[in-house]
Order: C-alpha cells, then sequence, then structure tokens
C-alpha cells in the first residue's frame, strides 16, 4: 500500500500524510474510539476528491470524511484514509438574500458563517454546543440540531441542495425534484439513476411505508436520527400525494458521509430572532421535579429549554474560566433548566419571562429563579455549552462516557423514561450525569465508566443495550443529534427492526456497493466495545517526571484529560487566546488537542528507555508558544505549556540541547554579566547583533533587547502616610530589560502611600523553564520559596511587574518545589499589580482623585499568562481610575512572541501571523495619540516590531498619571 499511497500523493493538489505523527493523531475524535488510519488527506479541490474516491475504490479501502472532529459516536474515525476537509474547503460561494440562503463549503465554521450573514438580517438556526469551531460538513453529516432546535429545527430541515461526488467518482447534485424530474431521474442508466430507482422500487410501497412508520422513532420527536432518514423521505412526493417535492437530501443529511462525499451545501436561512432576550434559570431540588416542569414550560414561546444536573454544575467549580459564569446559581441545585424568551423590546421580553416564572412559581417544583439578562445570558450559555468538556475534567480513568447520551423520546414521555432510565442506572450502581435539551426531550445521559477496565466495558455494552431496548419501548430515538456512528449503529436493527433495516442495507449498497465511504458505520457496523481509544486491562506505564504530577495521578493521565472536544480549534473571531499556532496554521498538529493526543499515543505505545524519545512528539510540539490558555480555556484544563516543558526537558535528556537553546534558557546570566558594563553590552549589540543572528539562529528582522537596568533602592522605603506594606518583586526581565517600568511600579506604589520593599536578584525561572531546562527551574523554586517564606509567613503581599514572572509563583512552582506547602502559600500571597492595585480601588485605598483628569484613550493587550491565570478585568479597572481615561481591550489572542519562541528563525514567519490575526490590525487602527498599553514585556517587543508603535506597560501609564509624581 505504500507504494499506491506514494502515487496517489503525487495526483493530488492537496495533502497526503503517511508518517506516524499525523496517523496517531487522526486515530481519534471526541468518542471513546481509537482506529489508527492508512493515511490523512487534505484535498484542495473536488478533482482531489475523486481522486481519492477512485483510489478507494480500487484499493480495497474506505474514505473517512472529517471536518472538526468533535463527533462523540466515533464517525471520524477509521482504518482507511481519513479525508480532512477543514483546511481547503472553507468558502462561502453564495448567498441569495431573495430566497434566504446560502451556498457554502463543507469546512465553514457554523459561527463564522452567521458572522458573514449577520448584517443581511439572516442566520443559520441548529446551534450546536461546538458550533464555534464545527464545521457545515459536519453538522449534516450528523444532522445536528443544538439549543435552538425547538425554535428553528434540525440542519435536515435546512438542507436545500448538495453537490456531491458519488461512489464512482461521479459529480451528482441532489435537490428538490418535482415528480416529472424525479421520473426523469429514474431513467437514467448511471449511478445517479440507479439511486433513484432503487428509492422509488424501496419505499413506493404502502405496506413498506407503513412498516417504517410503525417501527421508526415517533414523528413529533424532531431530533430522530437513527440510520438512514427513509421515514423522512416517505412524507415527500411522490410518495405522499400532499407531500413536498423529493429531495434526497433529507436521506444524506444524518448518514455521517457513508452514502456520498459532499462538496457543496445549500442551507435555507432564517430570520436574525428578536433583538431582545430575557433567561429563567429555574433551580431545582431533585431531578424529579425539574422533568416534570418541562411539558409546563415548554407551553411558552421558548427559544431555548436546556437543562444542566448537579453532575454538570460541579465540574464548573474548579474550571478557571466557567467558574465565574455561576454567578446566577443559588445554594446547591440538583437541576437548572435554563429558559430563553425572546421579543422585540426588552419590557415584552420581561414580561413574557415574568409570566413563566409565575408559571414555575404556581408548579410549587422550583425554588429560585433568577432572571438573566444581556451579558449575562451569554455567561449563562457558556456555563451550559462547556459541559460536555467539562466531563473530561473528571481525575483519574473513571469518565462520564458518551454511549446513551443521545437519546430522545416524545415529551409526554420525558419524565417516565427518566424514571425508568434511573431504574437502569441503580441496577448498575451508576450514577450518572443528566445534561441536555430537555425542551426537544433529549438528554445527554452519561455512565461513568472506566473503559480501561473489562469489567466496565462488559458494563458498557450492557448498559448500551438495556437503554437501547428501553428507548425501542418509547418509540424513540437512540440517537438524535450526536448521530450513530461506531457506538449506536449496531442497535439500529434493534431500533428500527430487520426488514426497515435491511432497506438501509439496499439503499447503502446502491449508492457505495464497495463501501468507499466511512465503511463500518451505519450498516455492517464495527462492534461498539471494539478498537476503544485505551488497550482494555493494560499494564499502566509507569512515566518518570521531574515536575509534581500527583494531582493528575501523573502526566499520562494529565494528556488522557484531553477527549477531543476540539475547543482548540476555534479561529480568532471565537475570542479567547487558544491555540495560537492552530490559528495560523490551521493544521491540526498544532493544535491542543493533537498535543494532549500524541503524548499519550506515545507513552503509550513507547518501547524505548526514554519514552519522550520520539522525534513526532518533537514535531508536534514545536509551535506550542506555552501561552497558556488550554488550562483555562480547555474545557478539560488540559494544560500543555506545562506537558510540552517536561517534554522538552526529557527529550533534551536524550539528544541534548542546542547553543541558541542554552543561551534562551541562560539568558539571565548574560544579561547579568552584561550588566557589568551595559553600554558596552549594548554597543556591541547594536554593531555586531545583525551578524550573531544567523550563526545563533536568530531571525534576521528581529530587532535585539537593550540592557536597562533597574537601580537599586532602599529596603521599605517611608511614605508619609503609610496604607500597608508591600513587596514588589523586581524579577529578571524587569531587573535587566526593563529597569524604567520598575522604577515606575517604585514610584507610583510610594506615592499612593504604600511602604515598599523592592526585593531584586530572586530570579524566577521563567526562561529556565520555557526551554526545558527543569532541575535550573526547580533549583531556582526551592531556594525562592525559602527565600519568600518569611513574607508570606507574614502576609506581606508579593507584588509582581512582568506577567510570566509573578505567575510562575502561582503555577509552576506548585509542580517544581520541594516544599509544596510553602509554594501553596507563596502561590496565595503573590499578585499581579495590576490584581492588587484593583483590589485596593475595591477597598477605598486608592481613588480617581489621586490622578490627572486629561482625557486620554487607551488600547490594552494582556499577556497571554494573564488571560489564562488571572484576568485582563483587573488591568482594565485600574486604567480607568484616571476618571477620563478610556480603556478599551483589544479581543487579541497570543502577540505570538513568546518568550524566545518569535525570536528563531523558524518561528518568526508564524509569530508575525499570530501578530497580524487581531493585534497589530487593532493598533494600526488605532489614532497616534491613544496608548498603547501591554504589561508583557515579550508583547511590548512584538508589538514595537510588528506595528513600530512603542507600547506602555499599565504601571508606567498610572504612574505618568499620578498627580503627586508627574500628573
Amino acid at each position: 500500500m505504500h507504494t499506491q499511497l506514494k502515487q496517489l500523493s503525487s495526483q493530488l493538489s492537496g495533502e497526503l500524510h503517511t508518517d506516524t505523527l499525523h496517523k496517531h493523531i487522526y486515530a481519534t475524535d471526541a468518542s471513546v474510539y481509537r482506529k489508527v488510519p492508512q493515511a490523512v488527506a487534505f484535498p484542495k479541490d473536488t478533482r482531489d476528491i475523486q481522486y481519492l474516491v477512485h483510489f478507494a475504490s480500487k484499493n480495497n479501502t474506505t474514505l473517512i470524511p472529517r471536518t472538526a472532529g468533535t463527533s462523540l459516536a466515533g464517525q471520524c474515525v477509521g482504518d482507511g484514509i481519513v479525508v480532512d476537509v477543514s483546511k481547503h474547503f472553507t468558502k462561502i460561494i453564495d448567498l441569495d438574500i431573495e430566497k434566504r440562503q446560502v451556498t457554502v463549503q463543507p469546512g465553514v465554521i457554523r459561527d463564522e458563517l452567521n458572522t458573514y450573514l449577520k448584517p443581511h438580517g439572516l442566520f443559520f438556526g441548529p446551534n450546536t454546543s461546538t458550533a464555534n469551531r464545527c464545521m457545515m460538513g459536519g453538522m449534516v453529516g450528523n444532522n445536528s440540531s443544538g439549543t435552538t432546535s425547538i425554535k428553528y429545527g434540525v440542519t435536515r430541515d435546512k438542507v436545500v441542495r448538495l453537490k456531491t461526488v458519488l461512489s464512482d467518482g461521479s459529480e451528482v447534485v441532489f435537490e428538490p425534484l418535482s415528480e416529472s424530474r424525479f421520473r426523469e431521474k429514474c431513467q437514467l442508466s448511471n449511478l445517479e439513476g440507479n439511486i433513484y430507482k432503487t428509492l422509488e422500487e424501496t419505499l413506493s410501497s404502502g405496506e413498506t411505508q407503513r412498516q417504517i412508520t410503525s417501527e421508526f422513532p415517533k414523528r413529533e420527536i424532531h431530533r430522530r436520527n437513527t440510520g438512514y432518514a427513509i421515514d423522512a423521505l416517505i412524507h415527500q412526493h411522490p410518495f405522499t400525494a400532499e407531500g413536498a417535492p423529493l429531495n434526497i437530501c433529507a436521506l444524506l443529511t444524518g448518514s455521517e458521509g457513508t452514502l456520498a462525499f459532499t462538496t457543496e451545501i445549500t442551507l435555507q436561512l432564517d430570520e436574525l430572532p428578536p433583538t431582545h432576550g430575557v433567561l429563567v434559570a429555574a433551580h431545582f431540588k431533585t431531578l424529579e421535579e425539574c422533568l416534570k416542569s418541562v411539558t409546563l414550560v415548554m407551553k411558552h414561546d421558548l427559544y431555548t429549554c436546556e437543562m444542566m444536573d448537579k453532575v454538570i454544575l460541579d465540574c464548573t467549580k474548579n474550571n478557571r474560566t466557567q467558574a465565574k459564569n455561576r454567578f446566577f446559581i443559588e445554594g446547591d441545585p440538583a437541576a437548572i433548566l435554563t429558559l430563553e424568551v425572546r421579543d422585540t423590546t426588552l419590557e415584552k421580553a420581561r414580561a413574557q419571562a415574568t409570566a413563566l416564572v409565575d408559571a414555575i412559581k404556581a408548579s410549587g417544583f422550583s425554588y429560585a429563579y433568577p432572571i438573566l439578562e444581556g451579558k449575562q445570558i451569554d455567561q449563562a450559555m457558556e456555563l451550559r455549552k462547556a459541559g460536555l468538556g467539562l466531563l473530561g475534567n473528571m481525575i483519574g480513568d473513571r469518565k462520564a462516557v458518551a454511549c446513551i447520551e443521545d437519546t430522545a423520546v416524545a415529551l409526554e414521555d420525558l419524565a417516565s423514561y427518566i424514571d425508568a432510565f434511573t431504574a437502569i442506572m441503580d441496577d448498575y450502581q451508576q450514577e450518572a450525569v443528566y445534561y441536555a435539551h430537555a425542551g426537544a426531550g433529549e438528554l445527554h445521559l452519561r455512565p461513568i465508566l472506566n473503559l480501561k477496565e473489562a469489567k466496565d466495558v462488559t458494563l458498557f455494552r450492557k448498559i448500551t443495550t438495556d437503554v437501547a431496548k428501553l428507548v425501542k419501548s418509547y418509540q424513540g430515538s437512540m440517537s438524535g443529534e450526536h448521530g450513530d456512528g461506531i457506538v449506536r449503529s449496531e442497535f439500529i436493527e434493534m431500533m428500527i427492526g430487520t426488514s426497515n433495516y435491511e432497506l438501509l442495507r439496499k439503499i447503502k449498497h446502491t449508492f457505495d456497493p464497495k463501501s468507499v465511504f466511512n465503511k463500518g458505520k451505519i450498516i455492517d457496523p464495527l462492534p461498539m466495545d471494539q478498537a476503544l481509544r485505551y488497550e482494555v486491562d493494560r499494564e499502566e506505564p509507569v512515566i518518570e517526571t521531574l515536575l509534581n504530577f500527583s494531582d493528575q495521578e501523573g502526566i499520562l493521565k494529565s494528556a488522557e484529560k484531553c477527549n477531543g472536544s476540539g475547543d482548540c480549534r476555534k479561529l480568532p473571531n471565537a475570542g479567547g487566546t487558544m491555540c495560537p499556532s492552530y490559528r495560523a496554521t490551521r493544521n491540526e498538529k498544532d493544535t491542543t488537542r493533537a498535543r494532549a493526543n500524541a503524548l499519550r499515543e506515545f507513552l503509550t505505545i513507547s518501547e524505548k528507555p526514554n519514552p519522550f524519545d520520539h522525534p513526532a512528539l518533537k514535531d508536534v510540539f514545536d509551535l506550542c508558544v506555552s501561552c497558556k490558555a488550554c488550562a483555562s480555556e480547555c474545557p478539560s484544563n488540559v494544560d500543555v505549556a506545562t506537558l510540552k516543558a517536561e517534554f522538552d526537558y526529557q527529550y533534551q535528556k536524550t539528544h541534548g540541547s542546542s547553543l541558541r537553546t542554552k543561551l534562551f534558557a541562560h539568558n539571565t546570566r548574560v544579561n547579568r554579566i552584561g550588566a557589568k558594563t551595559p553600554w558596552l553590552y549594548n554597543g556591541l549589540l547594536k554593531v555586531t547583533g545583525g551578524l550573531a543572528k544567523p550563526t545563533l539562529g536568530i531571525a534576521k528582522k528581529r530587532s535585539l533587547p537593550k540592557l536597562n537596568i533597574f537601580k537599586k533602592v532602599s529596603a521599605f522605603a517611608k511614605a508619609e502616610k503609610t496604607i500597608k506594606k508591600v513587596v514588589l518583586y523586581i524579577d529578571e526581565f524587569t531587573h535587566y530589560l526593563d529597569g524604567g517600568i520598575g522604577k515606575d511600579a517604585y514610584e507610583l506604589l510610594t506615592g499612593l502611600g504604600y511602604e515598599v520593599a523592592c526585593l531584586q536578584g530572586l530570579e524566577s525561572g521563567r526562561s529556565y523553564i520555557s526551554k526545558g531546562f527543569l532541575e535550573e527551574a526547580k533549583a531556582l523554586a526551592n531556594a525562592n520559596v525559602a527565600d519568600f517564606s518569611d513574607l508570606s509567613a507574614d502576609e506581606v503581599p508579593i507584588l509582581g511587574i512582568e506577567p510570566s514572572a509573578i505567575l510562575t509563583f502561582r503555577d509552576e512552582y506548585l509542580r517544581l518545589a520541594d516544599d509544596v506547602e510553602g509554594a501553596k502559600r507563596l502561590a496565595k500571597h503573590s499578585y499581579l499589580l495590576e490584581e492588587f492595585l484593583d483590589n485596593e480601588m475595591q477597598l477605598g485605598n486608592i481613588r480617581s482623585e489621586q490622578f490627572s483628569a486629561k482625557a486620554k484613550k487607551i488600547k490594552i493587550h494582556a499577556h497571554c499568562h494573564q488571560k489564562a491565570l488571572s484576568s485582563v478585568s483587573h488591568t482594565f479597572a485600574i486604567l480607568n481610575l484616571p476618571k477620563n481615561y478610556t480603556p478599551t481591550i483589544i479581543p487579541s489572542g497570543c502577540c505570538g512572541m513568546a518568550g524566545s519562541f518569535g525570536y528563531e528563525k523558524e518561528h518568526y514567519e508564524i509569530s508575525m501571523q499570530m501578530g497580524e490575526q487581531t493585534l497589530f490590525p487593532a493598533i494600526r487602527k488605532a489614532d497616534a495619540d491613544v496608548i498603547i498599553a501591554a504589561n508583557g514585556t515579550s508583547c511590548r517587543h512584538q508589538i514595537k516590531d510588528g506595528t513600530q508603535r512603542t507600547a506602555l506597560h499599565p504601571v508606567s501609564i498610572l504612574r505618568q498619571a499620578l498627580l503627586d509624581v508627574g500628573g
């Protein structure tokens, strides 16, 4: 096969990868399955797809279509060729405003499509929790629905036209057909004609139609996606006299890429919903009371009716991003229903919400019903959206497993169905997770299992089988919106009956007789308890690390926390920072998910003495900038920056490190030597810097930082009226490169009335950590924890200027230091200077009157570590102190410099691409008199190189505004 794949690669305009890394990172999706493919293809055009189809047919292999790869049922894994259209098939082709239709390629992201449509007053209604990275091809493949389905329907309702490649390589368009056009199609002597003839022969019989109606899920369950949607086709003309014109798109939607390969999608759009929304968050003491309320609340004109149970809510407590979204939760509810109403005015929406609350009160079921408006609704929705990913944040091997999480029943059956379901869970002594779209009769019910153990794999099958039987007894749908995939395909025959299943088999054989498309899904399925992500009853590898991963039960389980939800694939328009390198390259290889999965794979299968010694791991971590966004934005808090630091350390134990890496790691030592004669060092840098760059592998276009030494000051300088004592930590970057900022910070604090001790000469170890020199970093951590012990004990605030340095005390020291309790005390009393000043404002110790009244505009770019481990809100708050200052936050991700990353010649272009995504354009648009604020030394350097603007640290801006100093 290697020779054939090499020949195929030469034919494609796009790429074909057969290397170990690509095959392993595409071996999993967001499901519990793992199958290593033969290759991964990135087709550029339809011709490439036709080449792939012909190749698969000739070589008896299969094509697994993939977009964002967030499928929960295993649709995107297989041992054939994974065909990823997310990189090149990303165009919005046409918008017909009059018809309210849009034509897109399958790699268009749902939320980006709606951003494009918004100015035209239109949007695509189905809205999954993955909407900021899921793509239209995947939504069509799964017949996705999401939170809005009770108002806007499911994807099948919206698909008007599909351009496809069939299994013989022919291009065919499927769209609504009049009866005469249908008859013409049946006369065609090709594969397209055979498809129409087979459907006519199969579905025309009244007996067959009655058989389908009696066995398929109830028609009133609009989230039904079990097998192929022949139950939808029989309600179209000519099979039903009064039906809409026949459109095979209804069959292809939800077929999971098993019938044809879609290259273009035409969608019916809706007008934007009313502008004003109000959300009622009804709290319940029991799950039973919550479910009994669903029928009641659905009598109101709701746009969403979503449920979160206690397990999900408890997961949000420990997530850095989601903890702040819990503001509306009262007490300890067993479940919450979030109910949104909308109207043309806020008053009307409030009136609807009041009527809804009155009805809930009258029922006596709910004990609290806070009402949310504006951004509060977005926060509540974010909390709900994060639910599936948050389940992956459970420590250890027991996880909430996706197998029965997609069941849907008629609304009137919901409460009794859950009672029966709970009984099944009780029989298995299972604490299930209840989470989902209650208003649609669908609950994402998950048992908590350890699929590394045979006994739980047995339970996996038993529970799924028992629940399938229960769903069948209610004539419900086993697959509501997540699809059949591997996990549910083998239950389709049970759900719809053998005769109906044979109809599906006939349809599959007609479309795809050689199983060119996604073999093993829906028809002739793979067993649901095989090809699991983890080897069952394996002997767990023992991985020795320098960093302490005991809180994760080891580094391997830390990597295994990644459940594939793909949040790391969101693009800049979606906000946040994760994952900067993916945003620049659009390569799966450069996602948090790929890095975690690759590390999991190689640490598990490695037979080398050093299990980290794999070039593929070096490749996958290469573009990680250690921004730490994944530590907070990833629902599972997979901290790839920390995993990378450990990997670099372990890999270098075998391979050593380059001169450039050593110089960057020991940068403070170099600066310390240069600081003895800074004028000489800076002069030599100016003269010889350009010559040294090629030798050291530094980008030619990158400027080099000059020394700007912080001058020592006396300890605890006295202010006339002291508010409190503080320690100003002069880190290694401030001490040698940004001495003026250190001086500004000192003068600002003393000018505000604080008794300040400047602590200098203690290196944080950030440079060592970022380059994998963990032994040196550990020595510093131990020394600093000891040196700071008295201050920690006295609870004196330790204030830091450079985020990457001071936040090391709060983050990596907890894994580096031997004295863990001492490290925790140090972390507790370490603050960004902006955090401290914001807190003091809240206490009334700092007032606007102390600052200039001049009007100034400021644009803020925050350091990545601040975003991940603190909040940019503190910077925003303190820059609002001068009453006529108007700060705004640039919604930027990583600036792209990331310590030494942006200096390295092979990374320079990627570094600048990161800056160009949001940051540089925002700064270039700013008027010359707008102040640019950036608290990271690397960020300021990148801004200067990328825009020729000088950015100031926020404390320098405040120091200049302080009346007693420079106002």
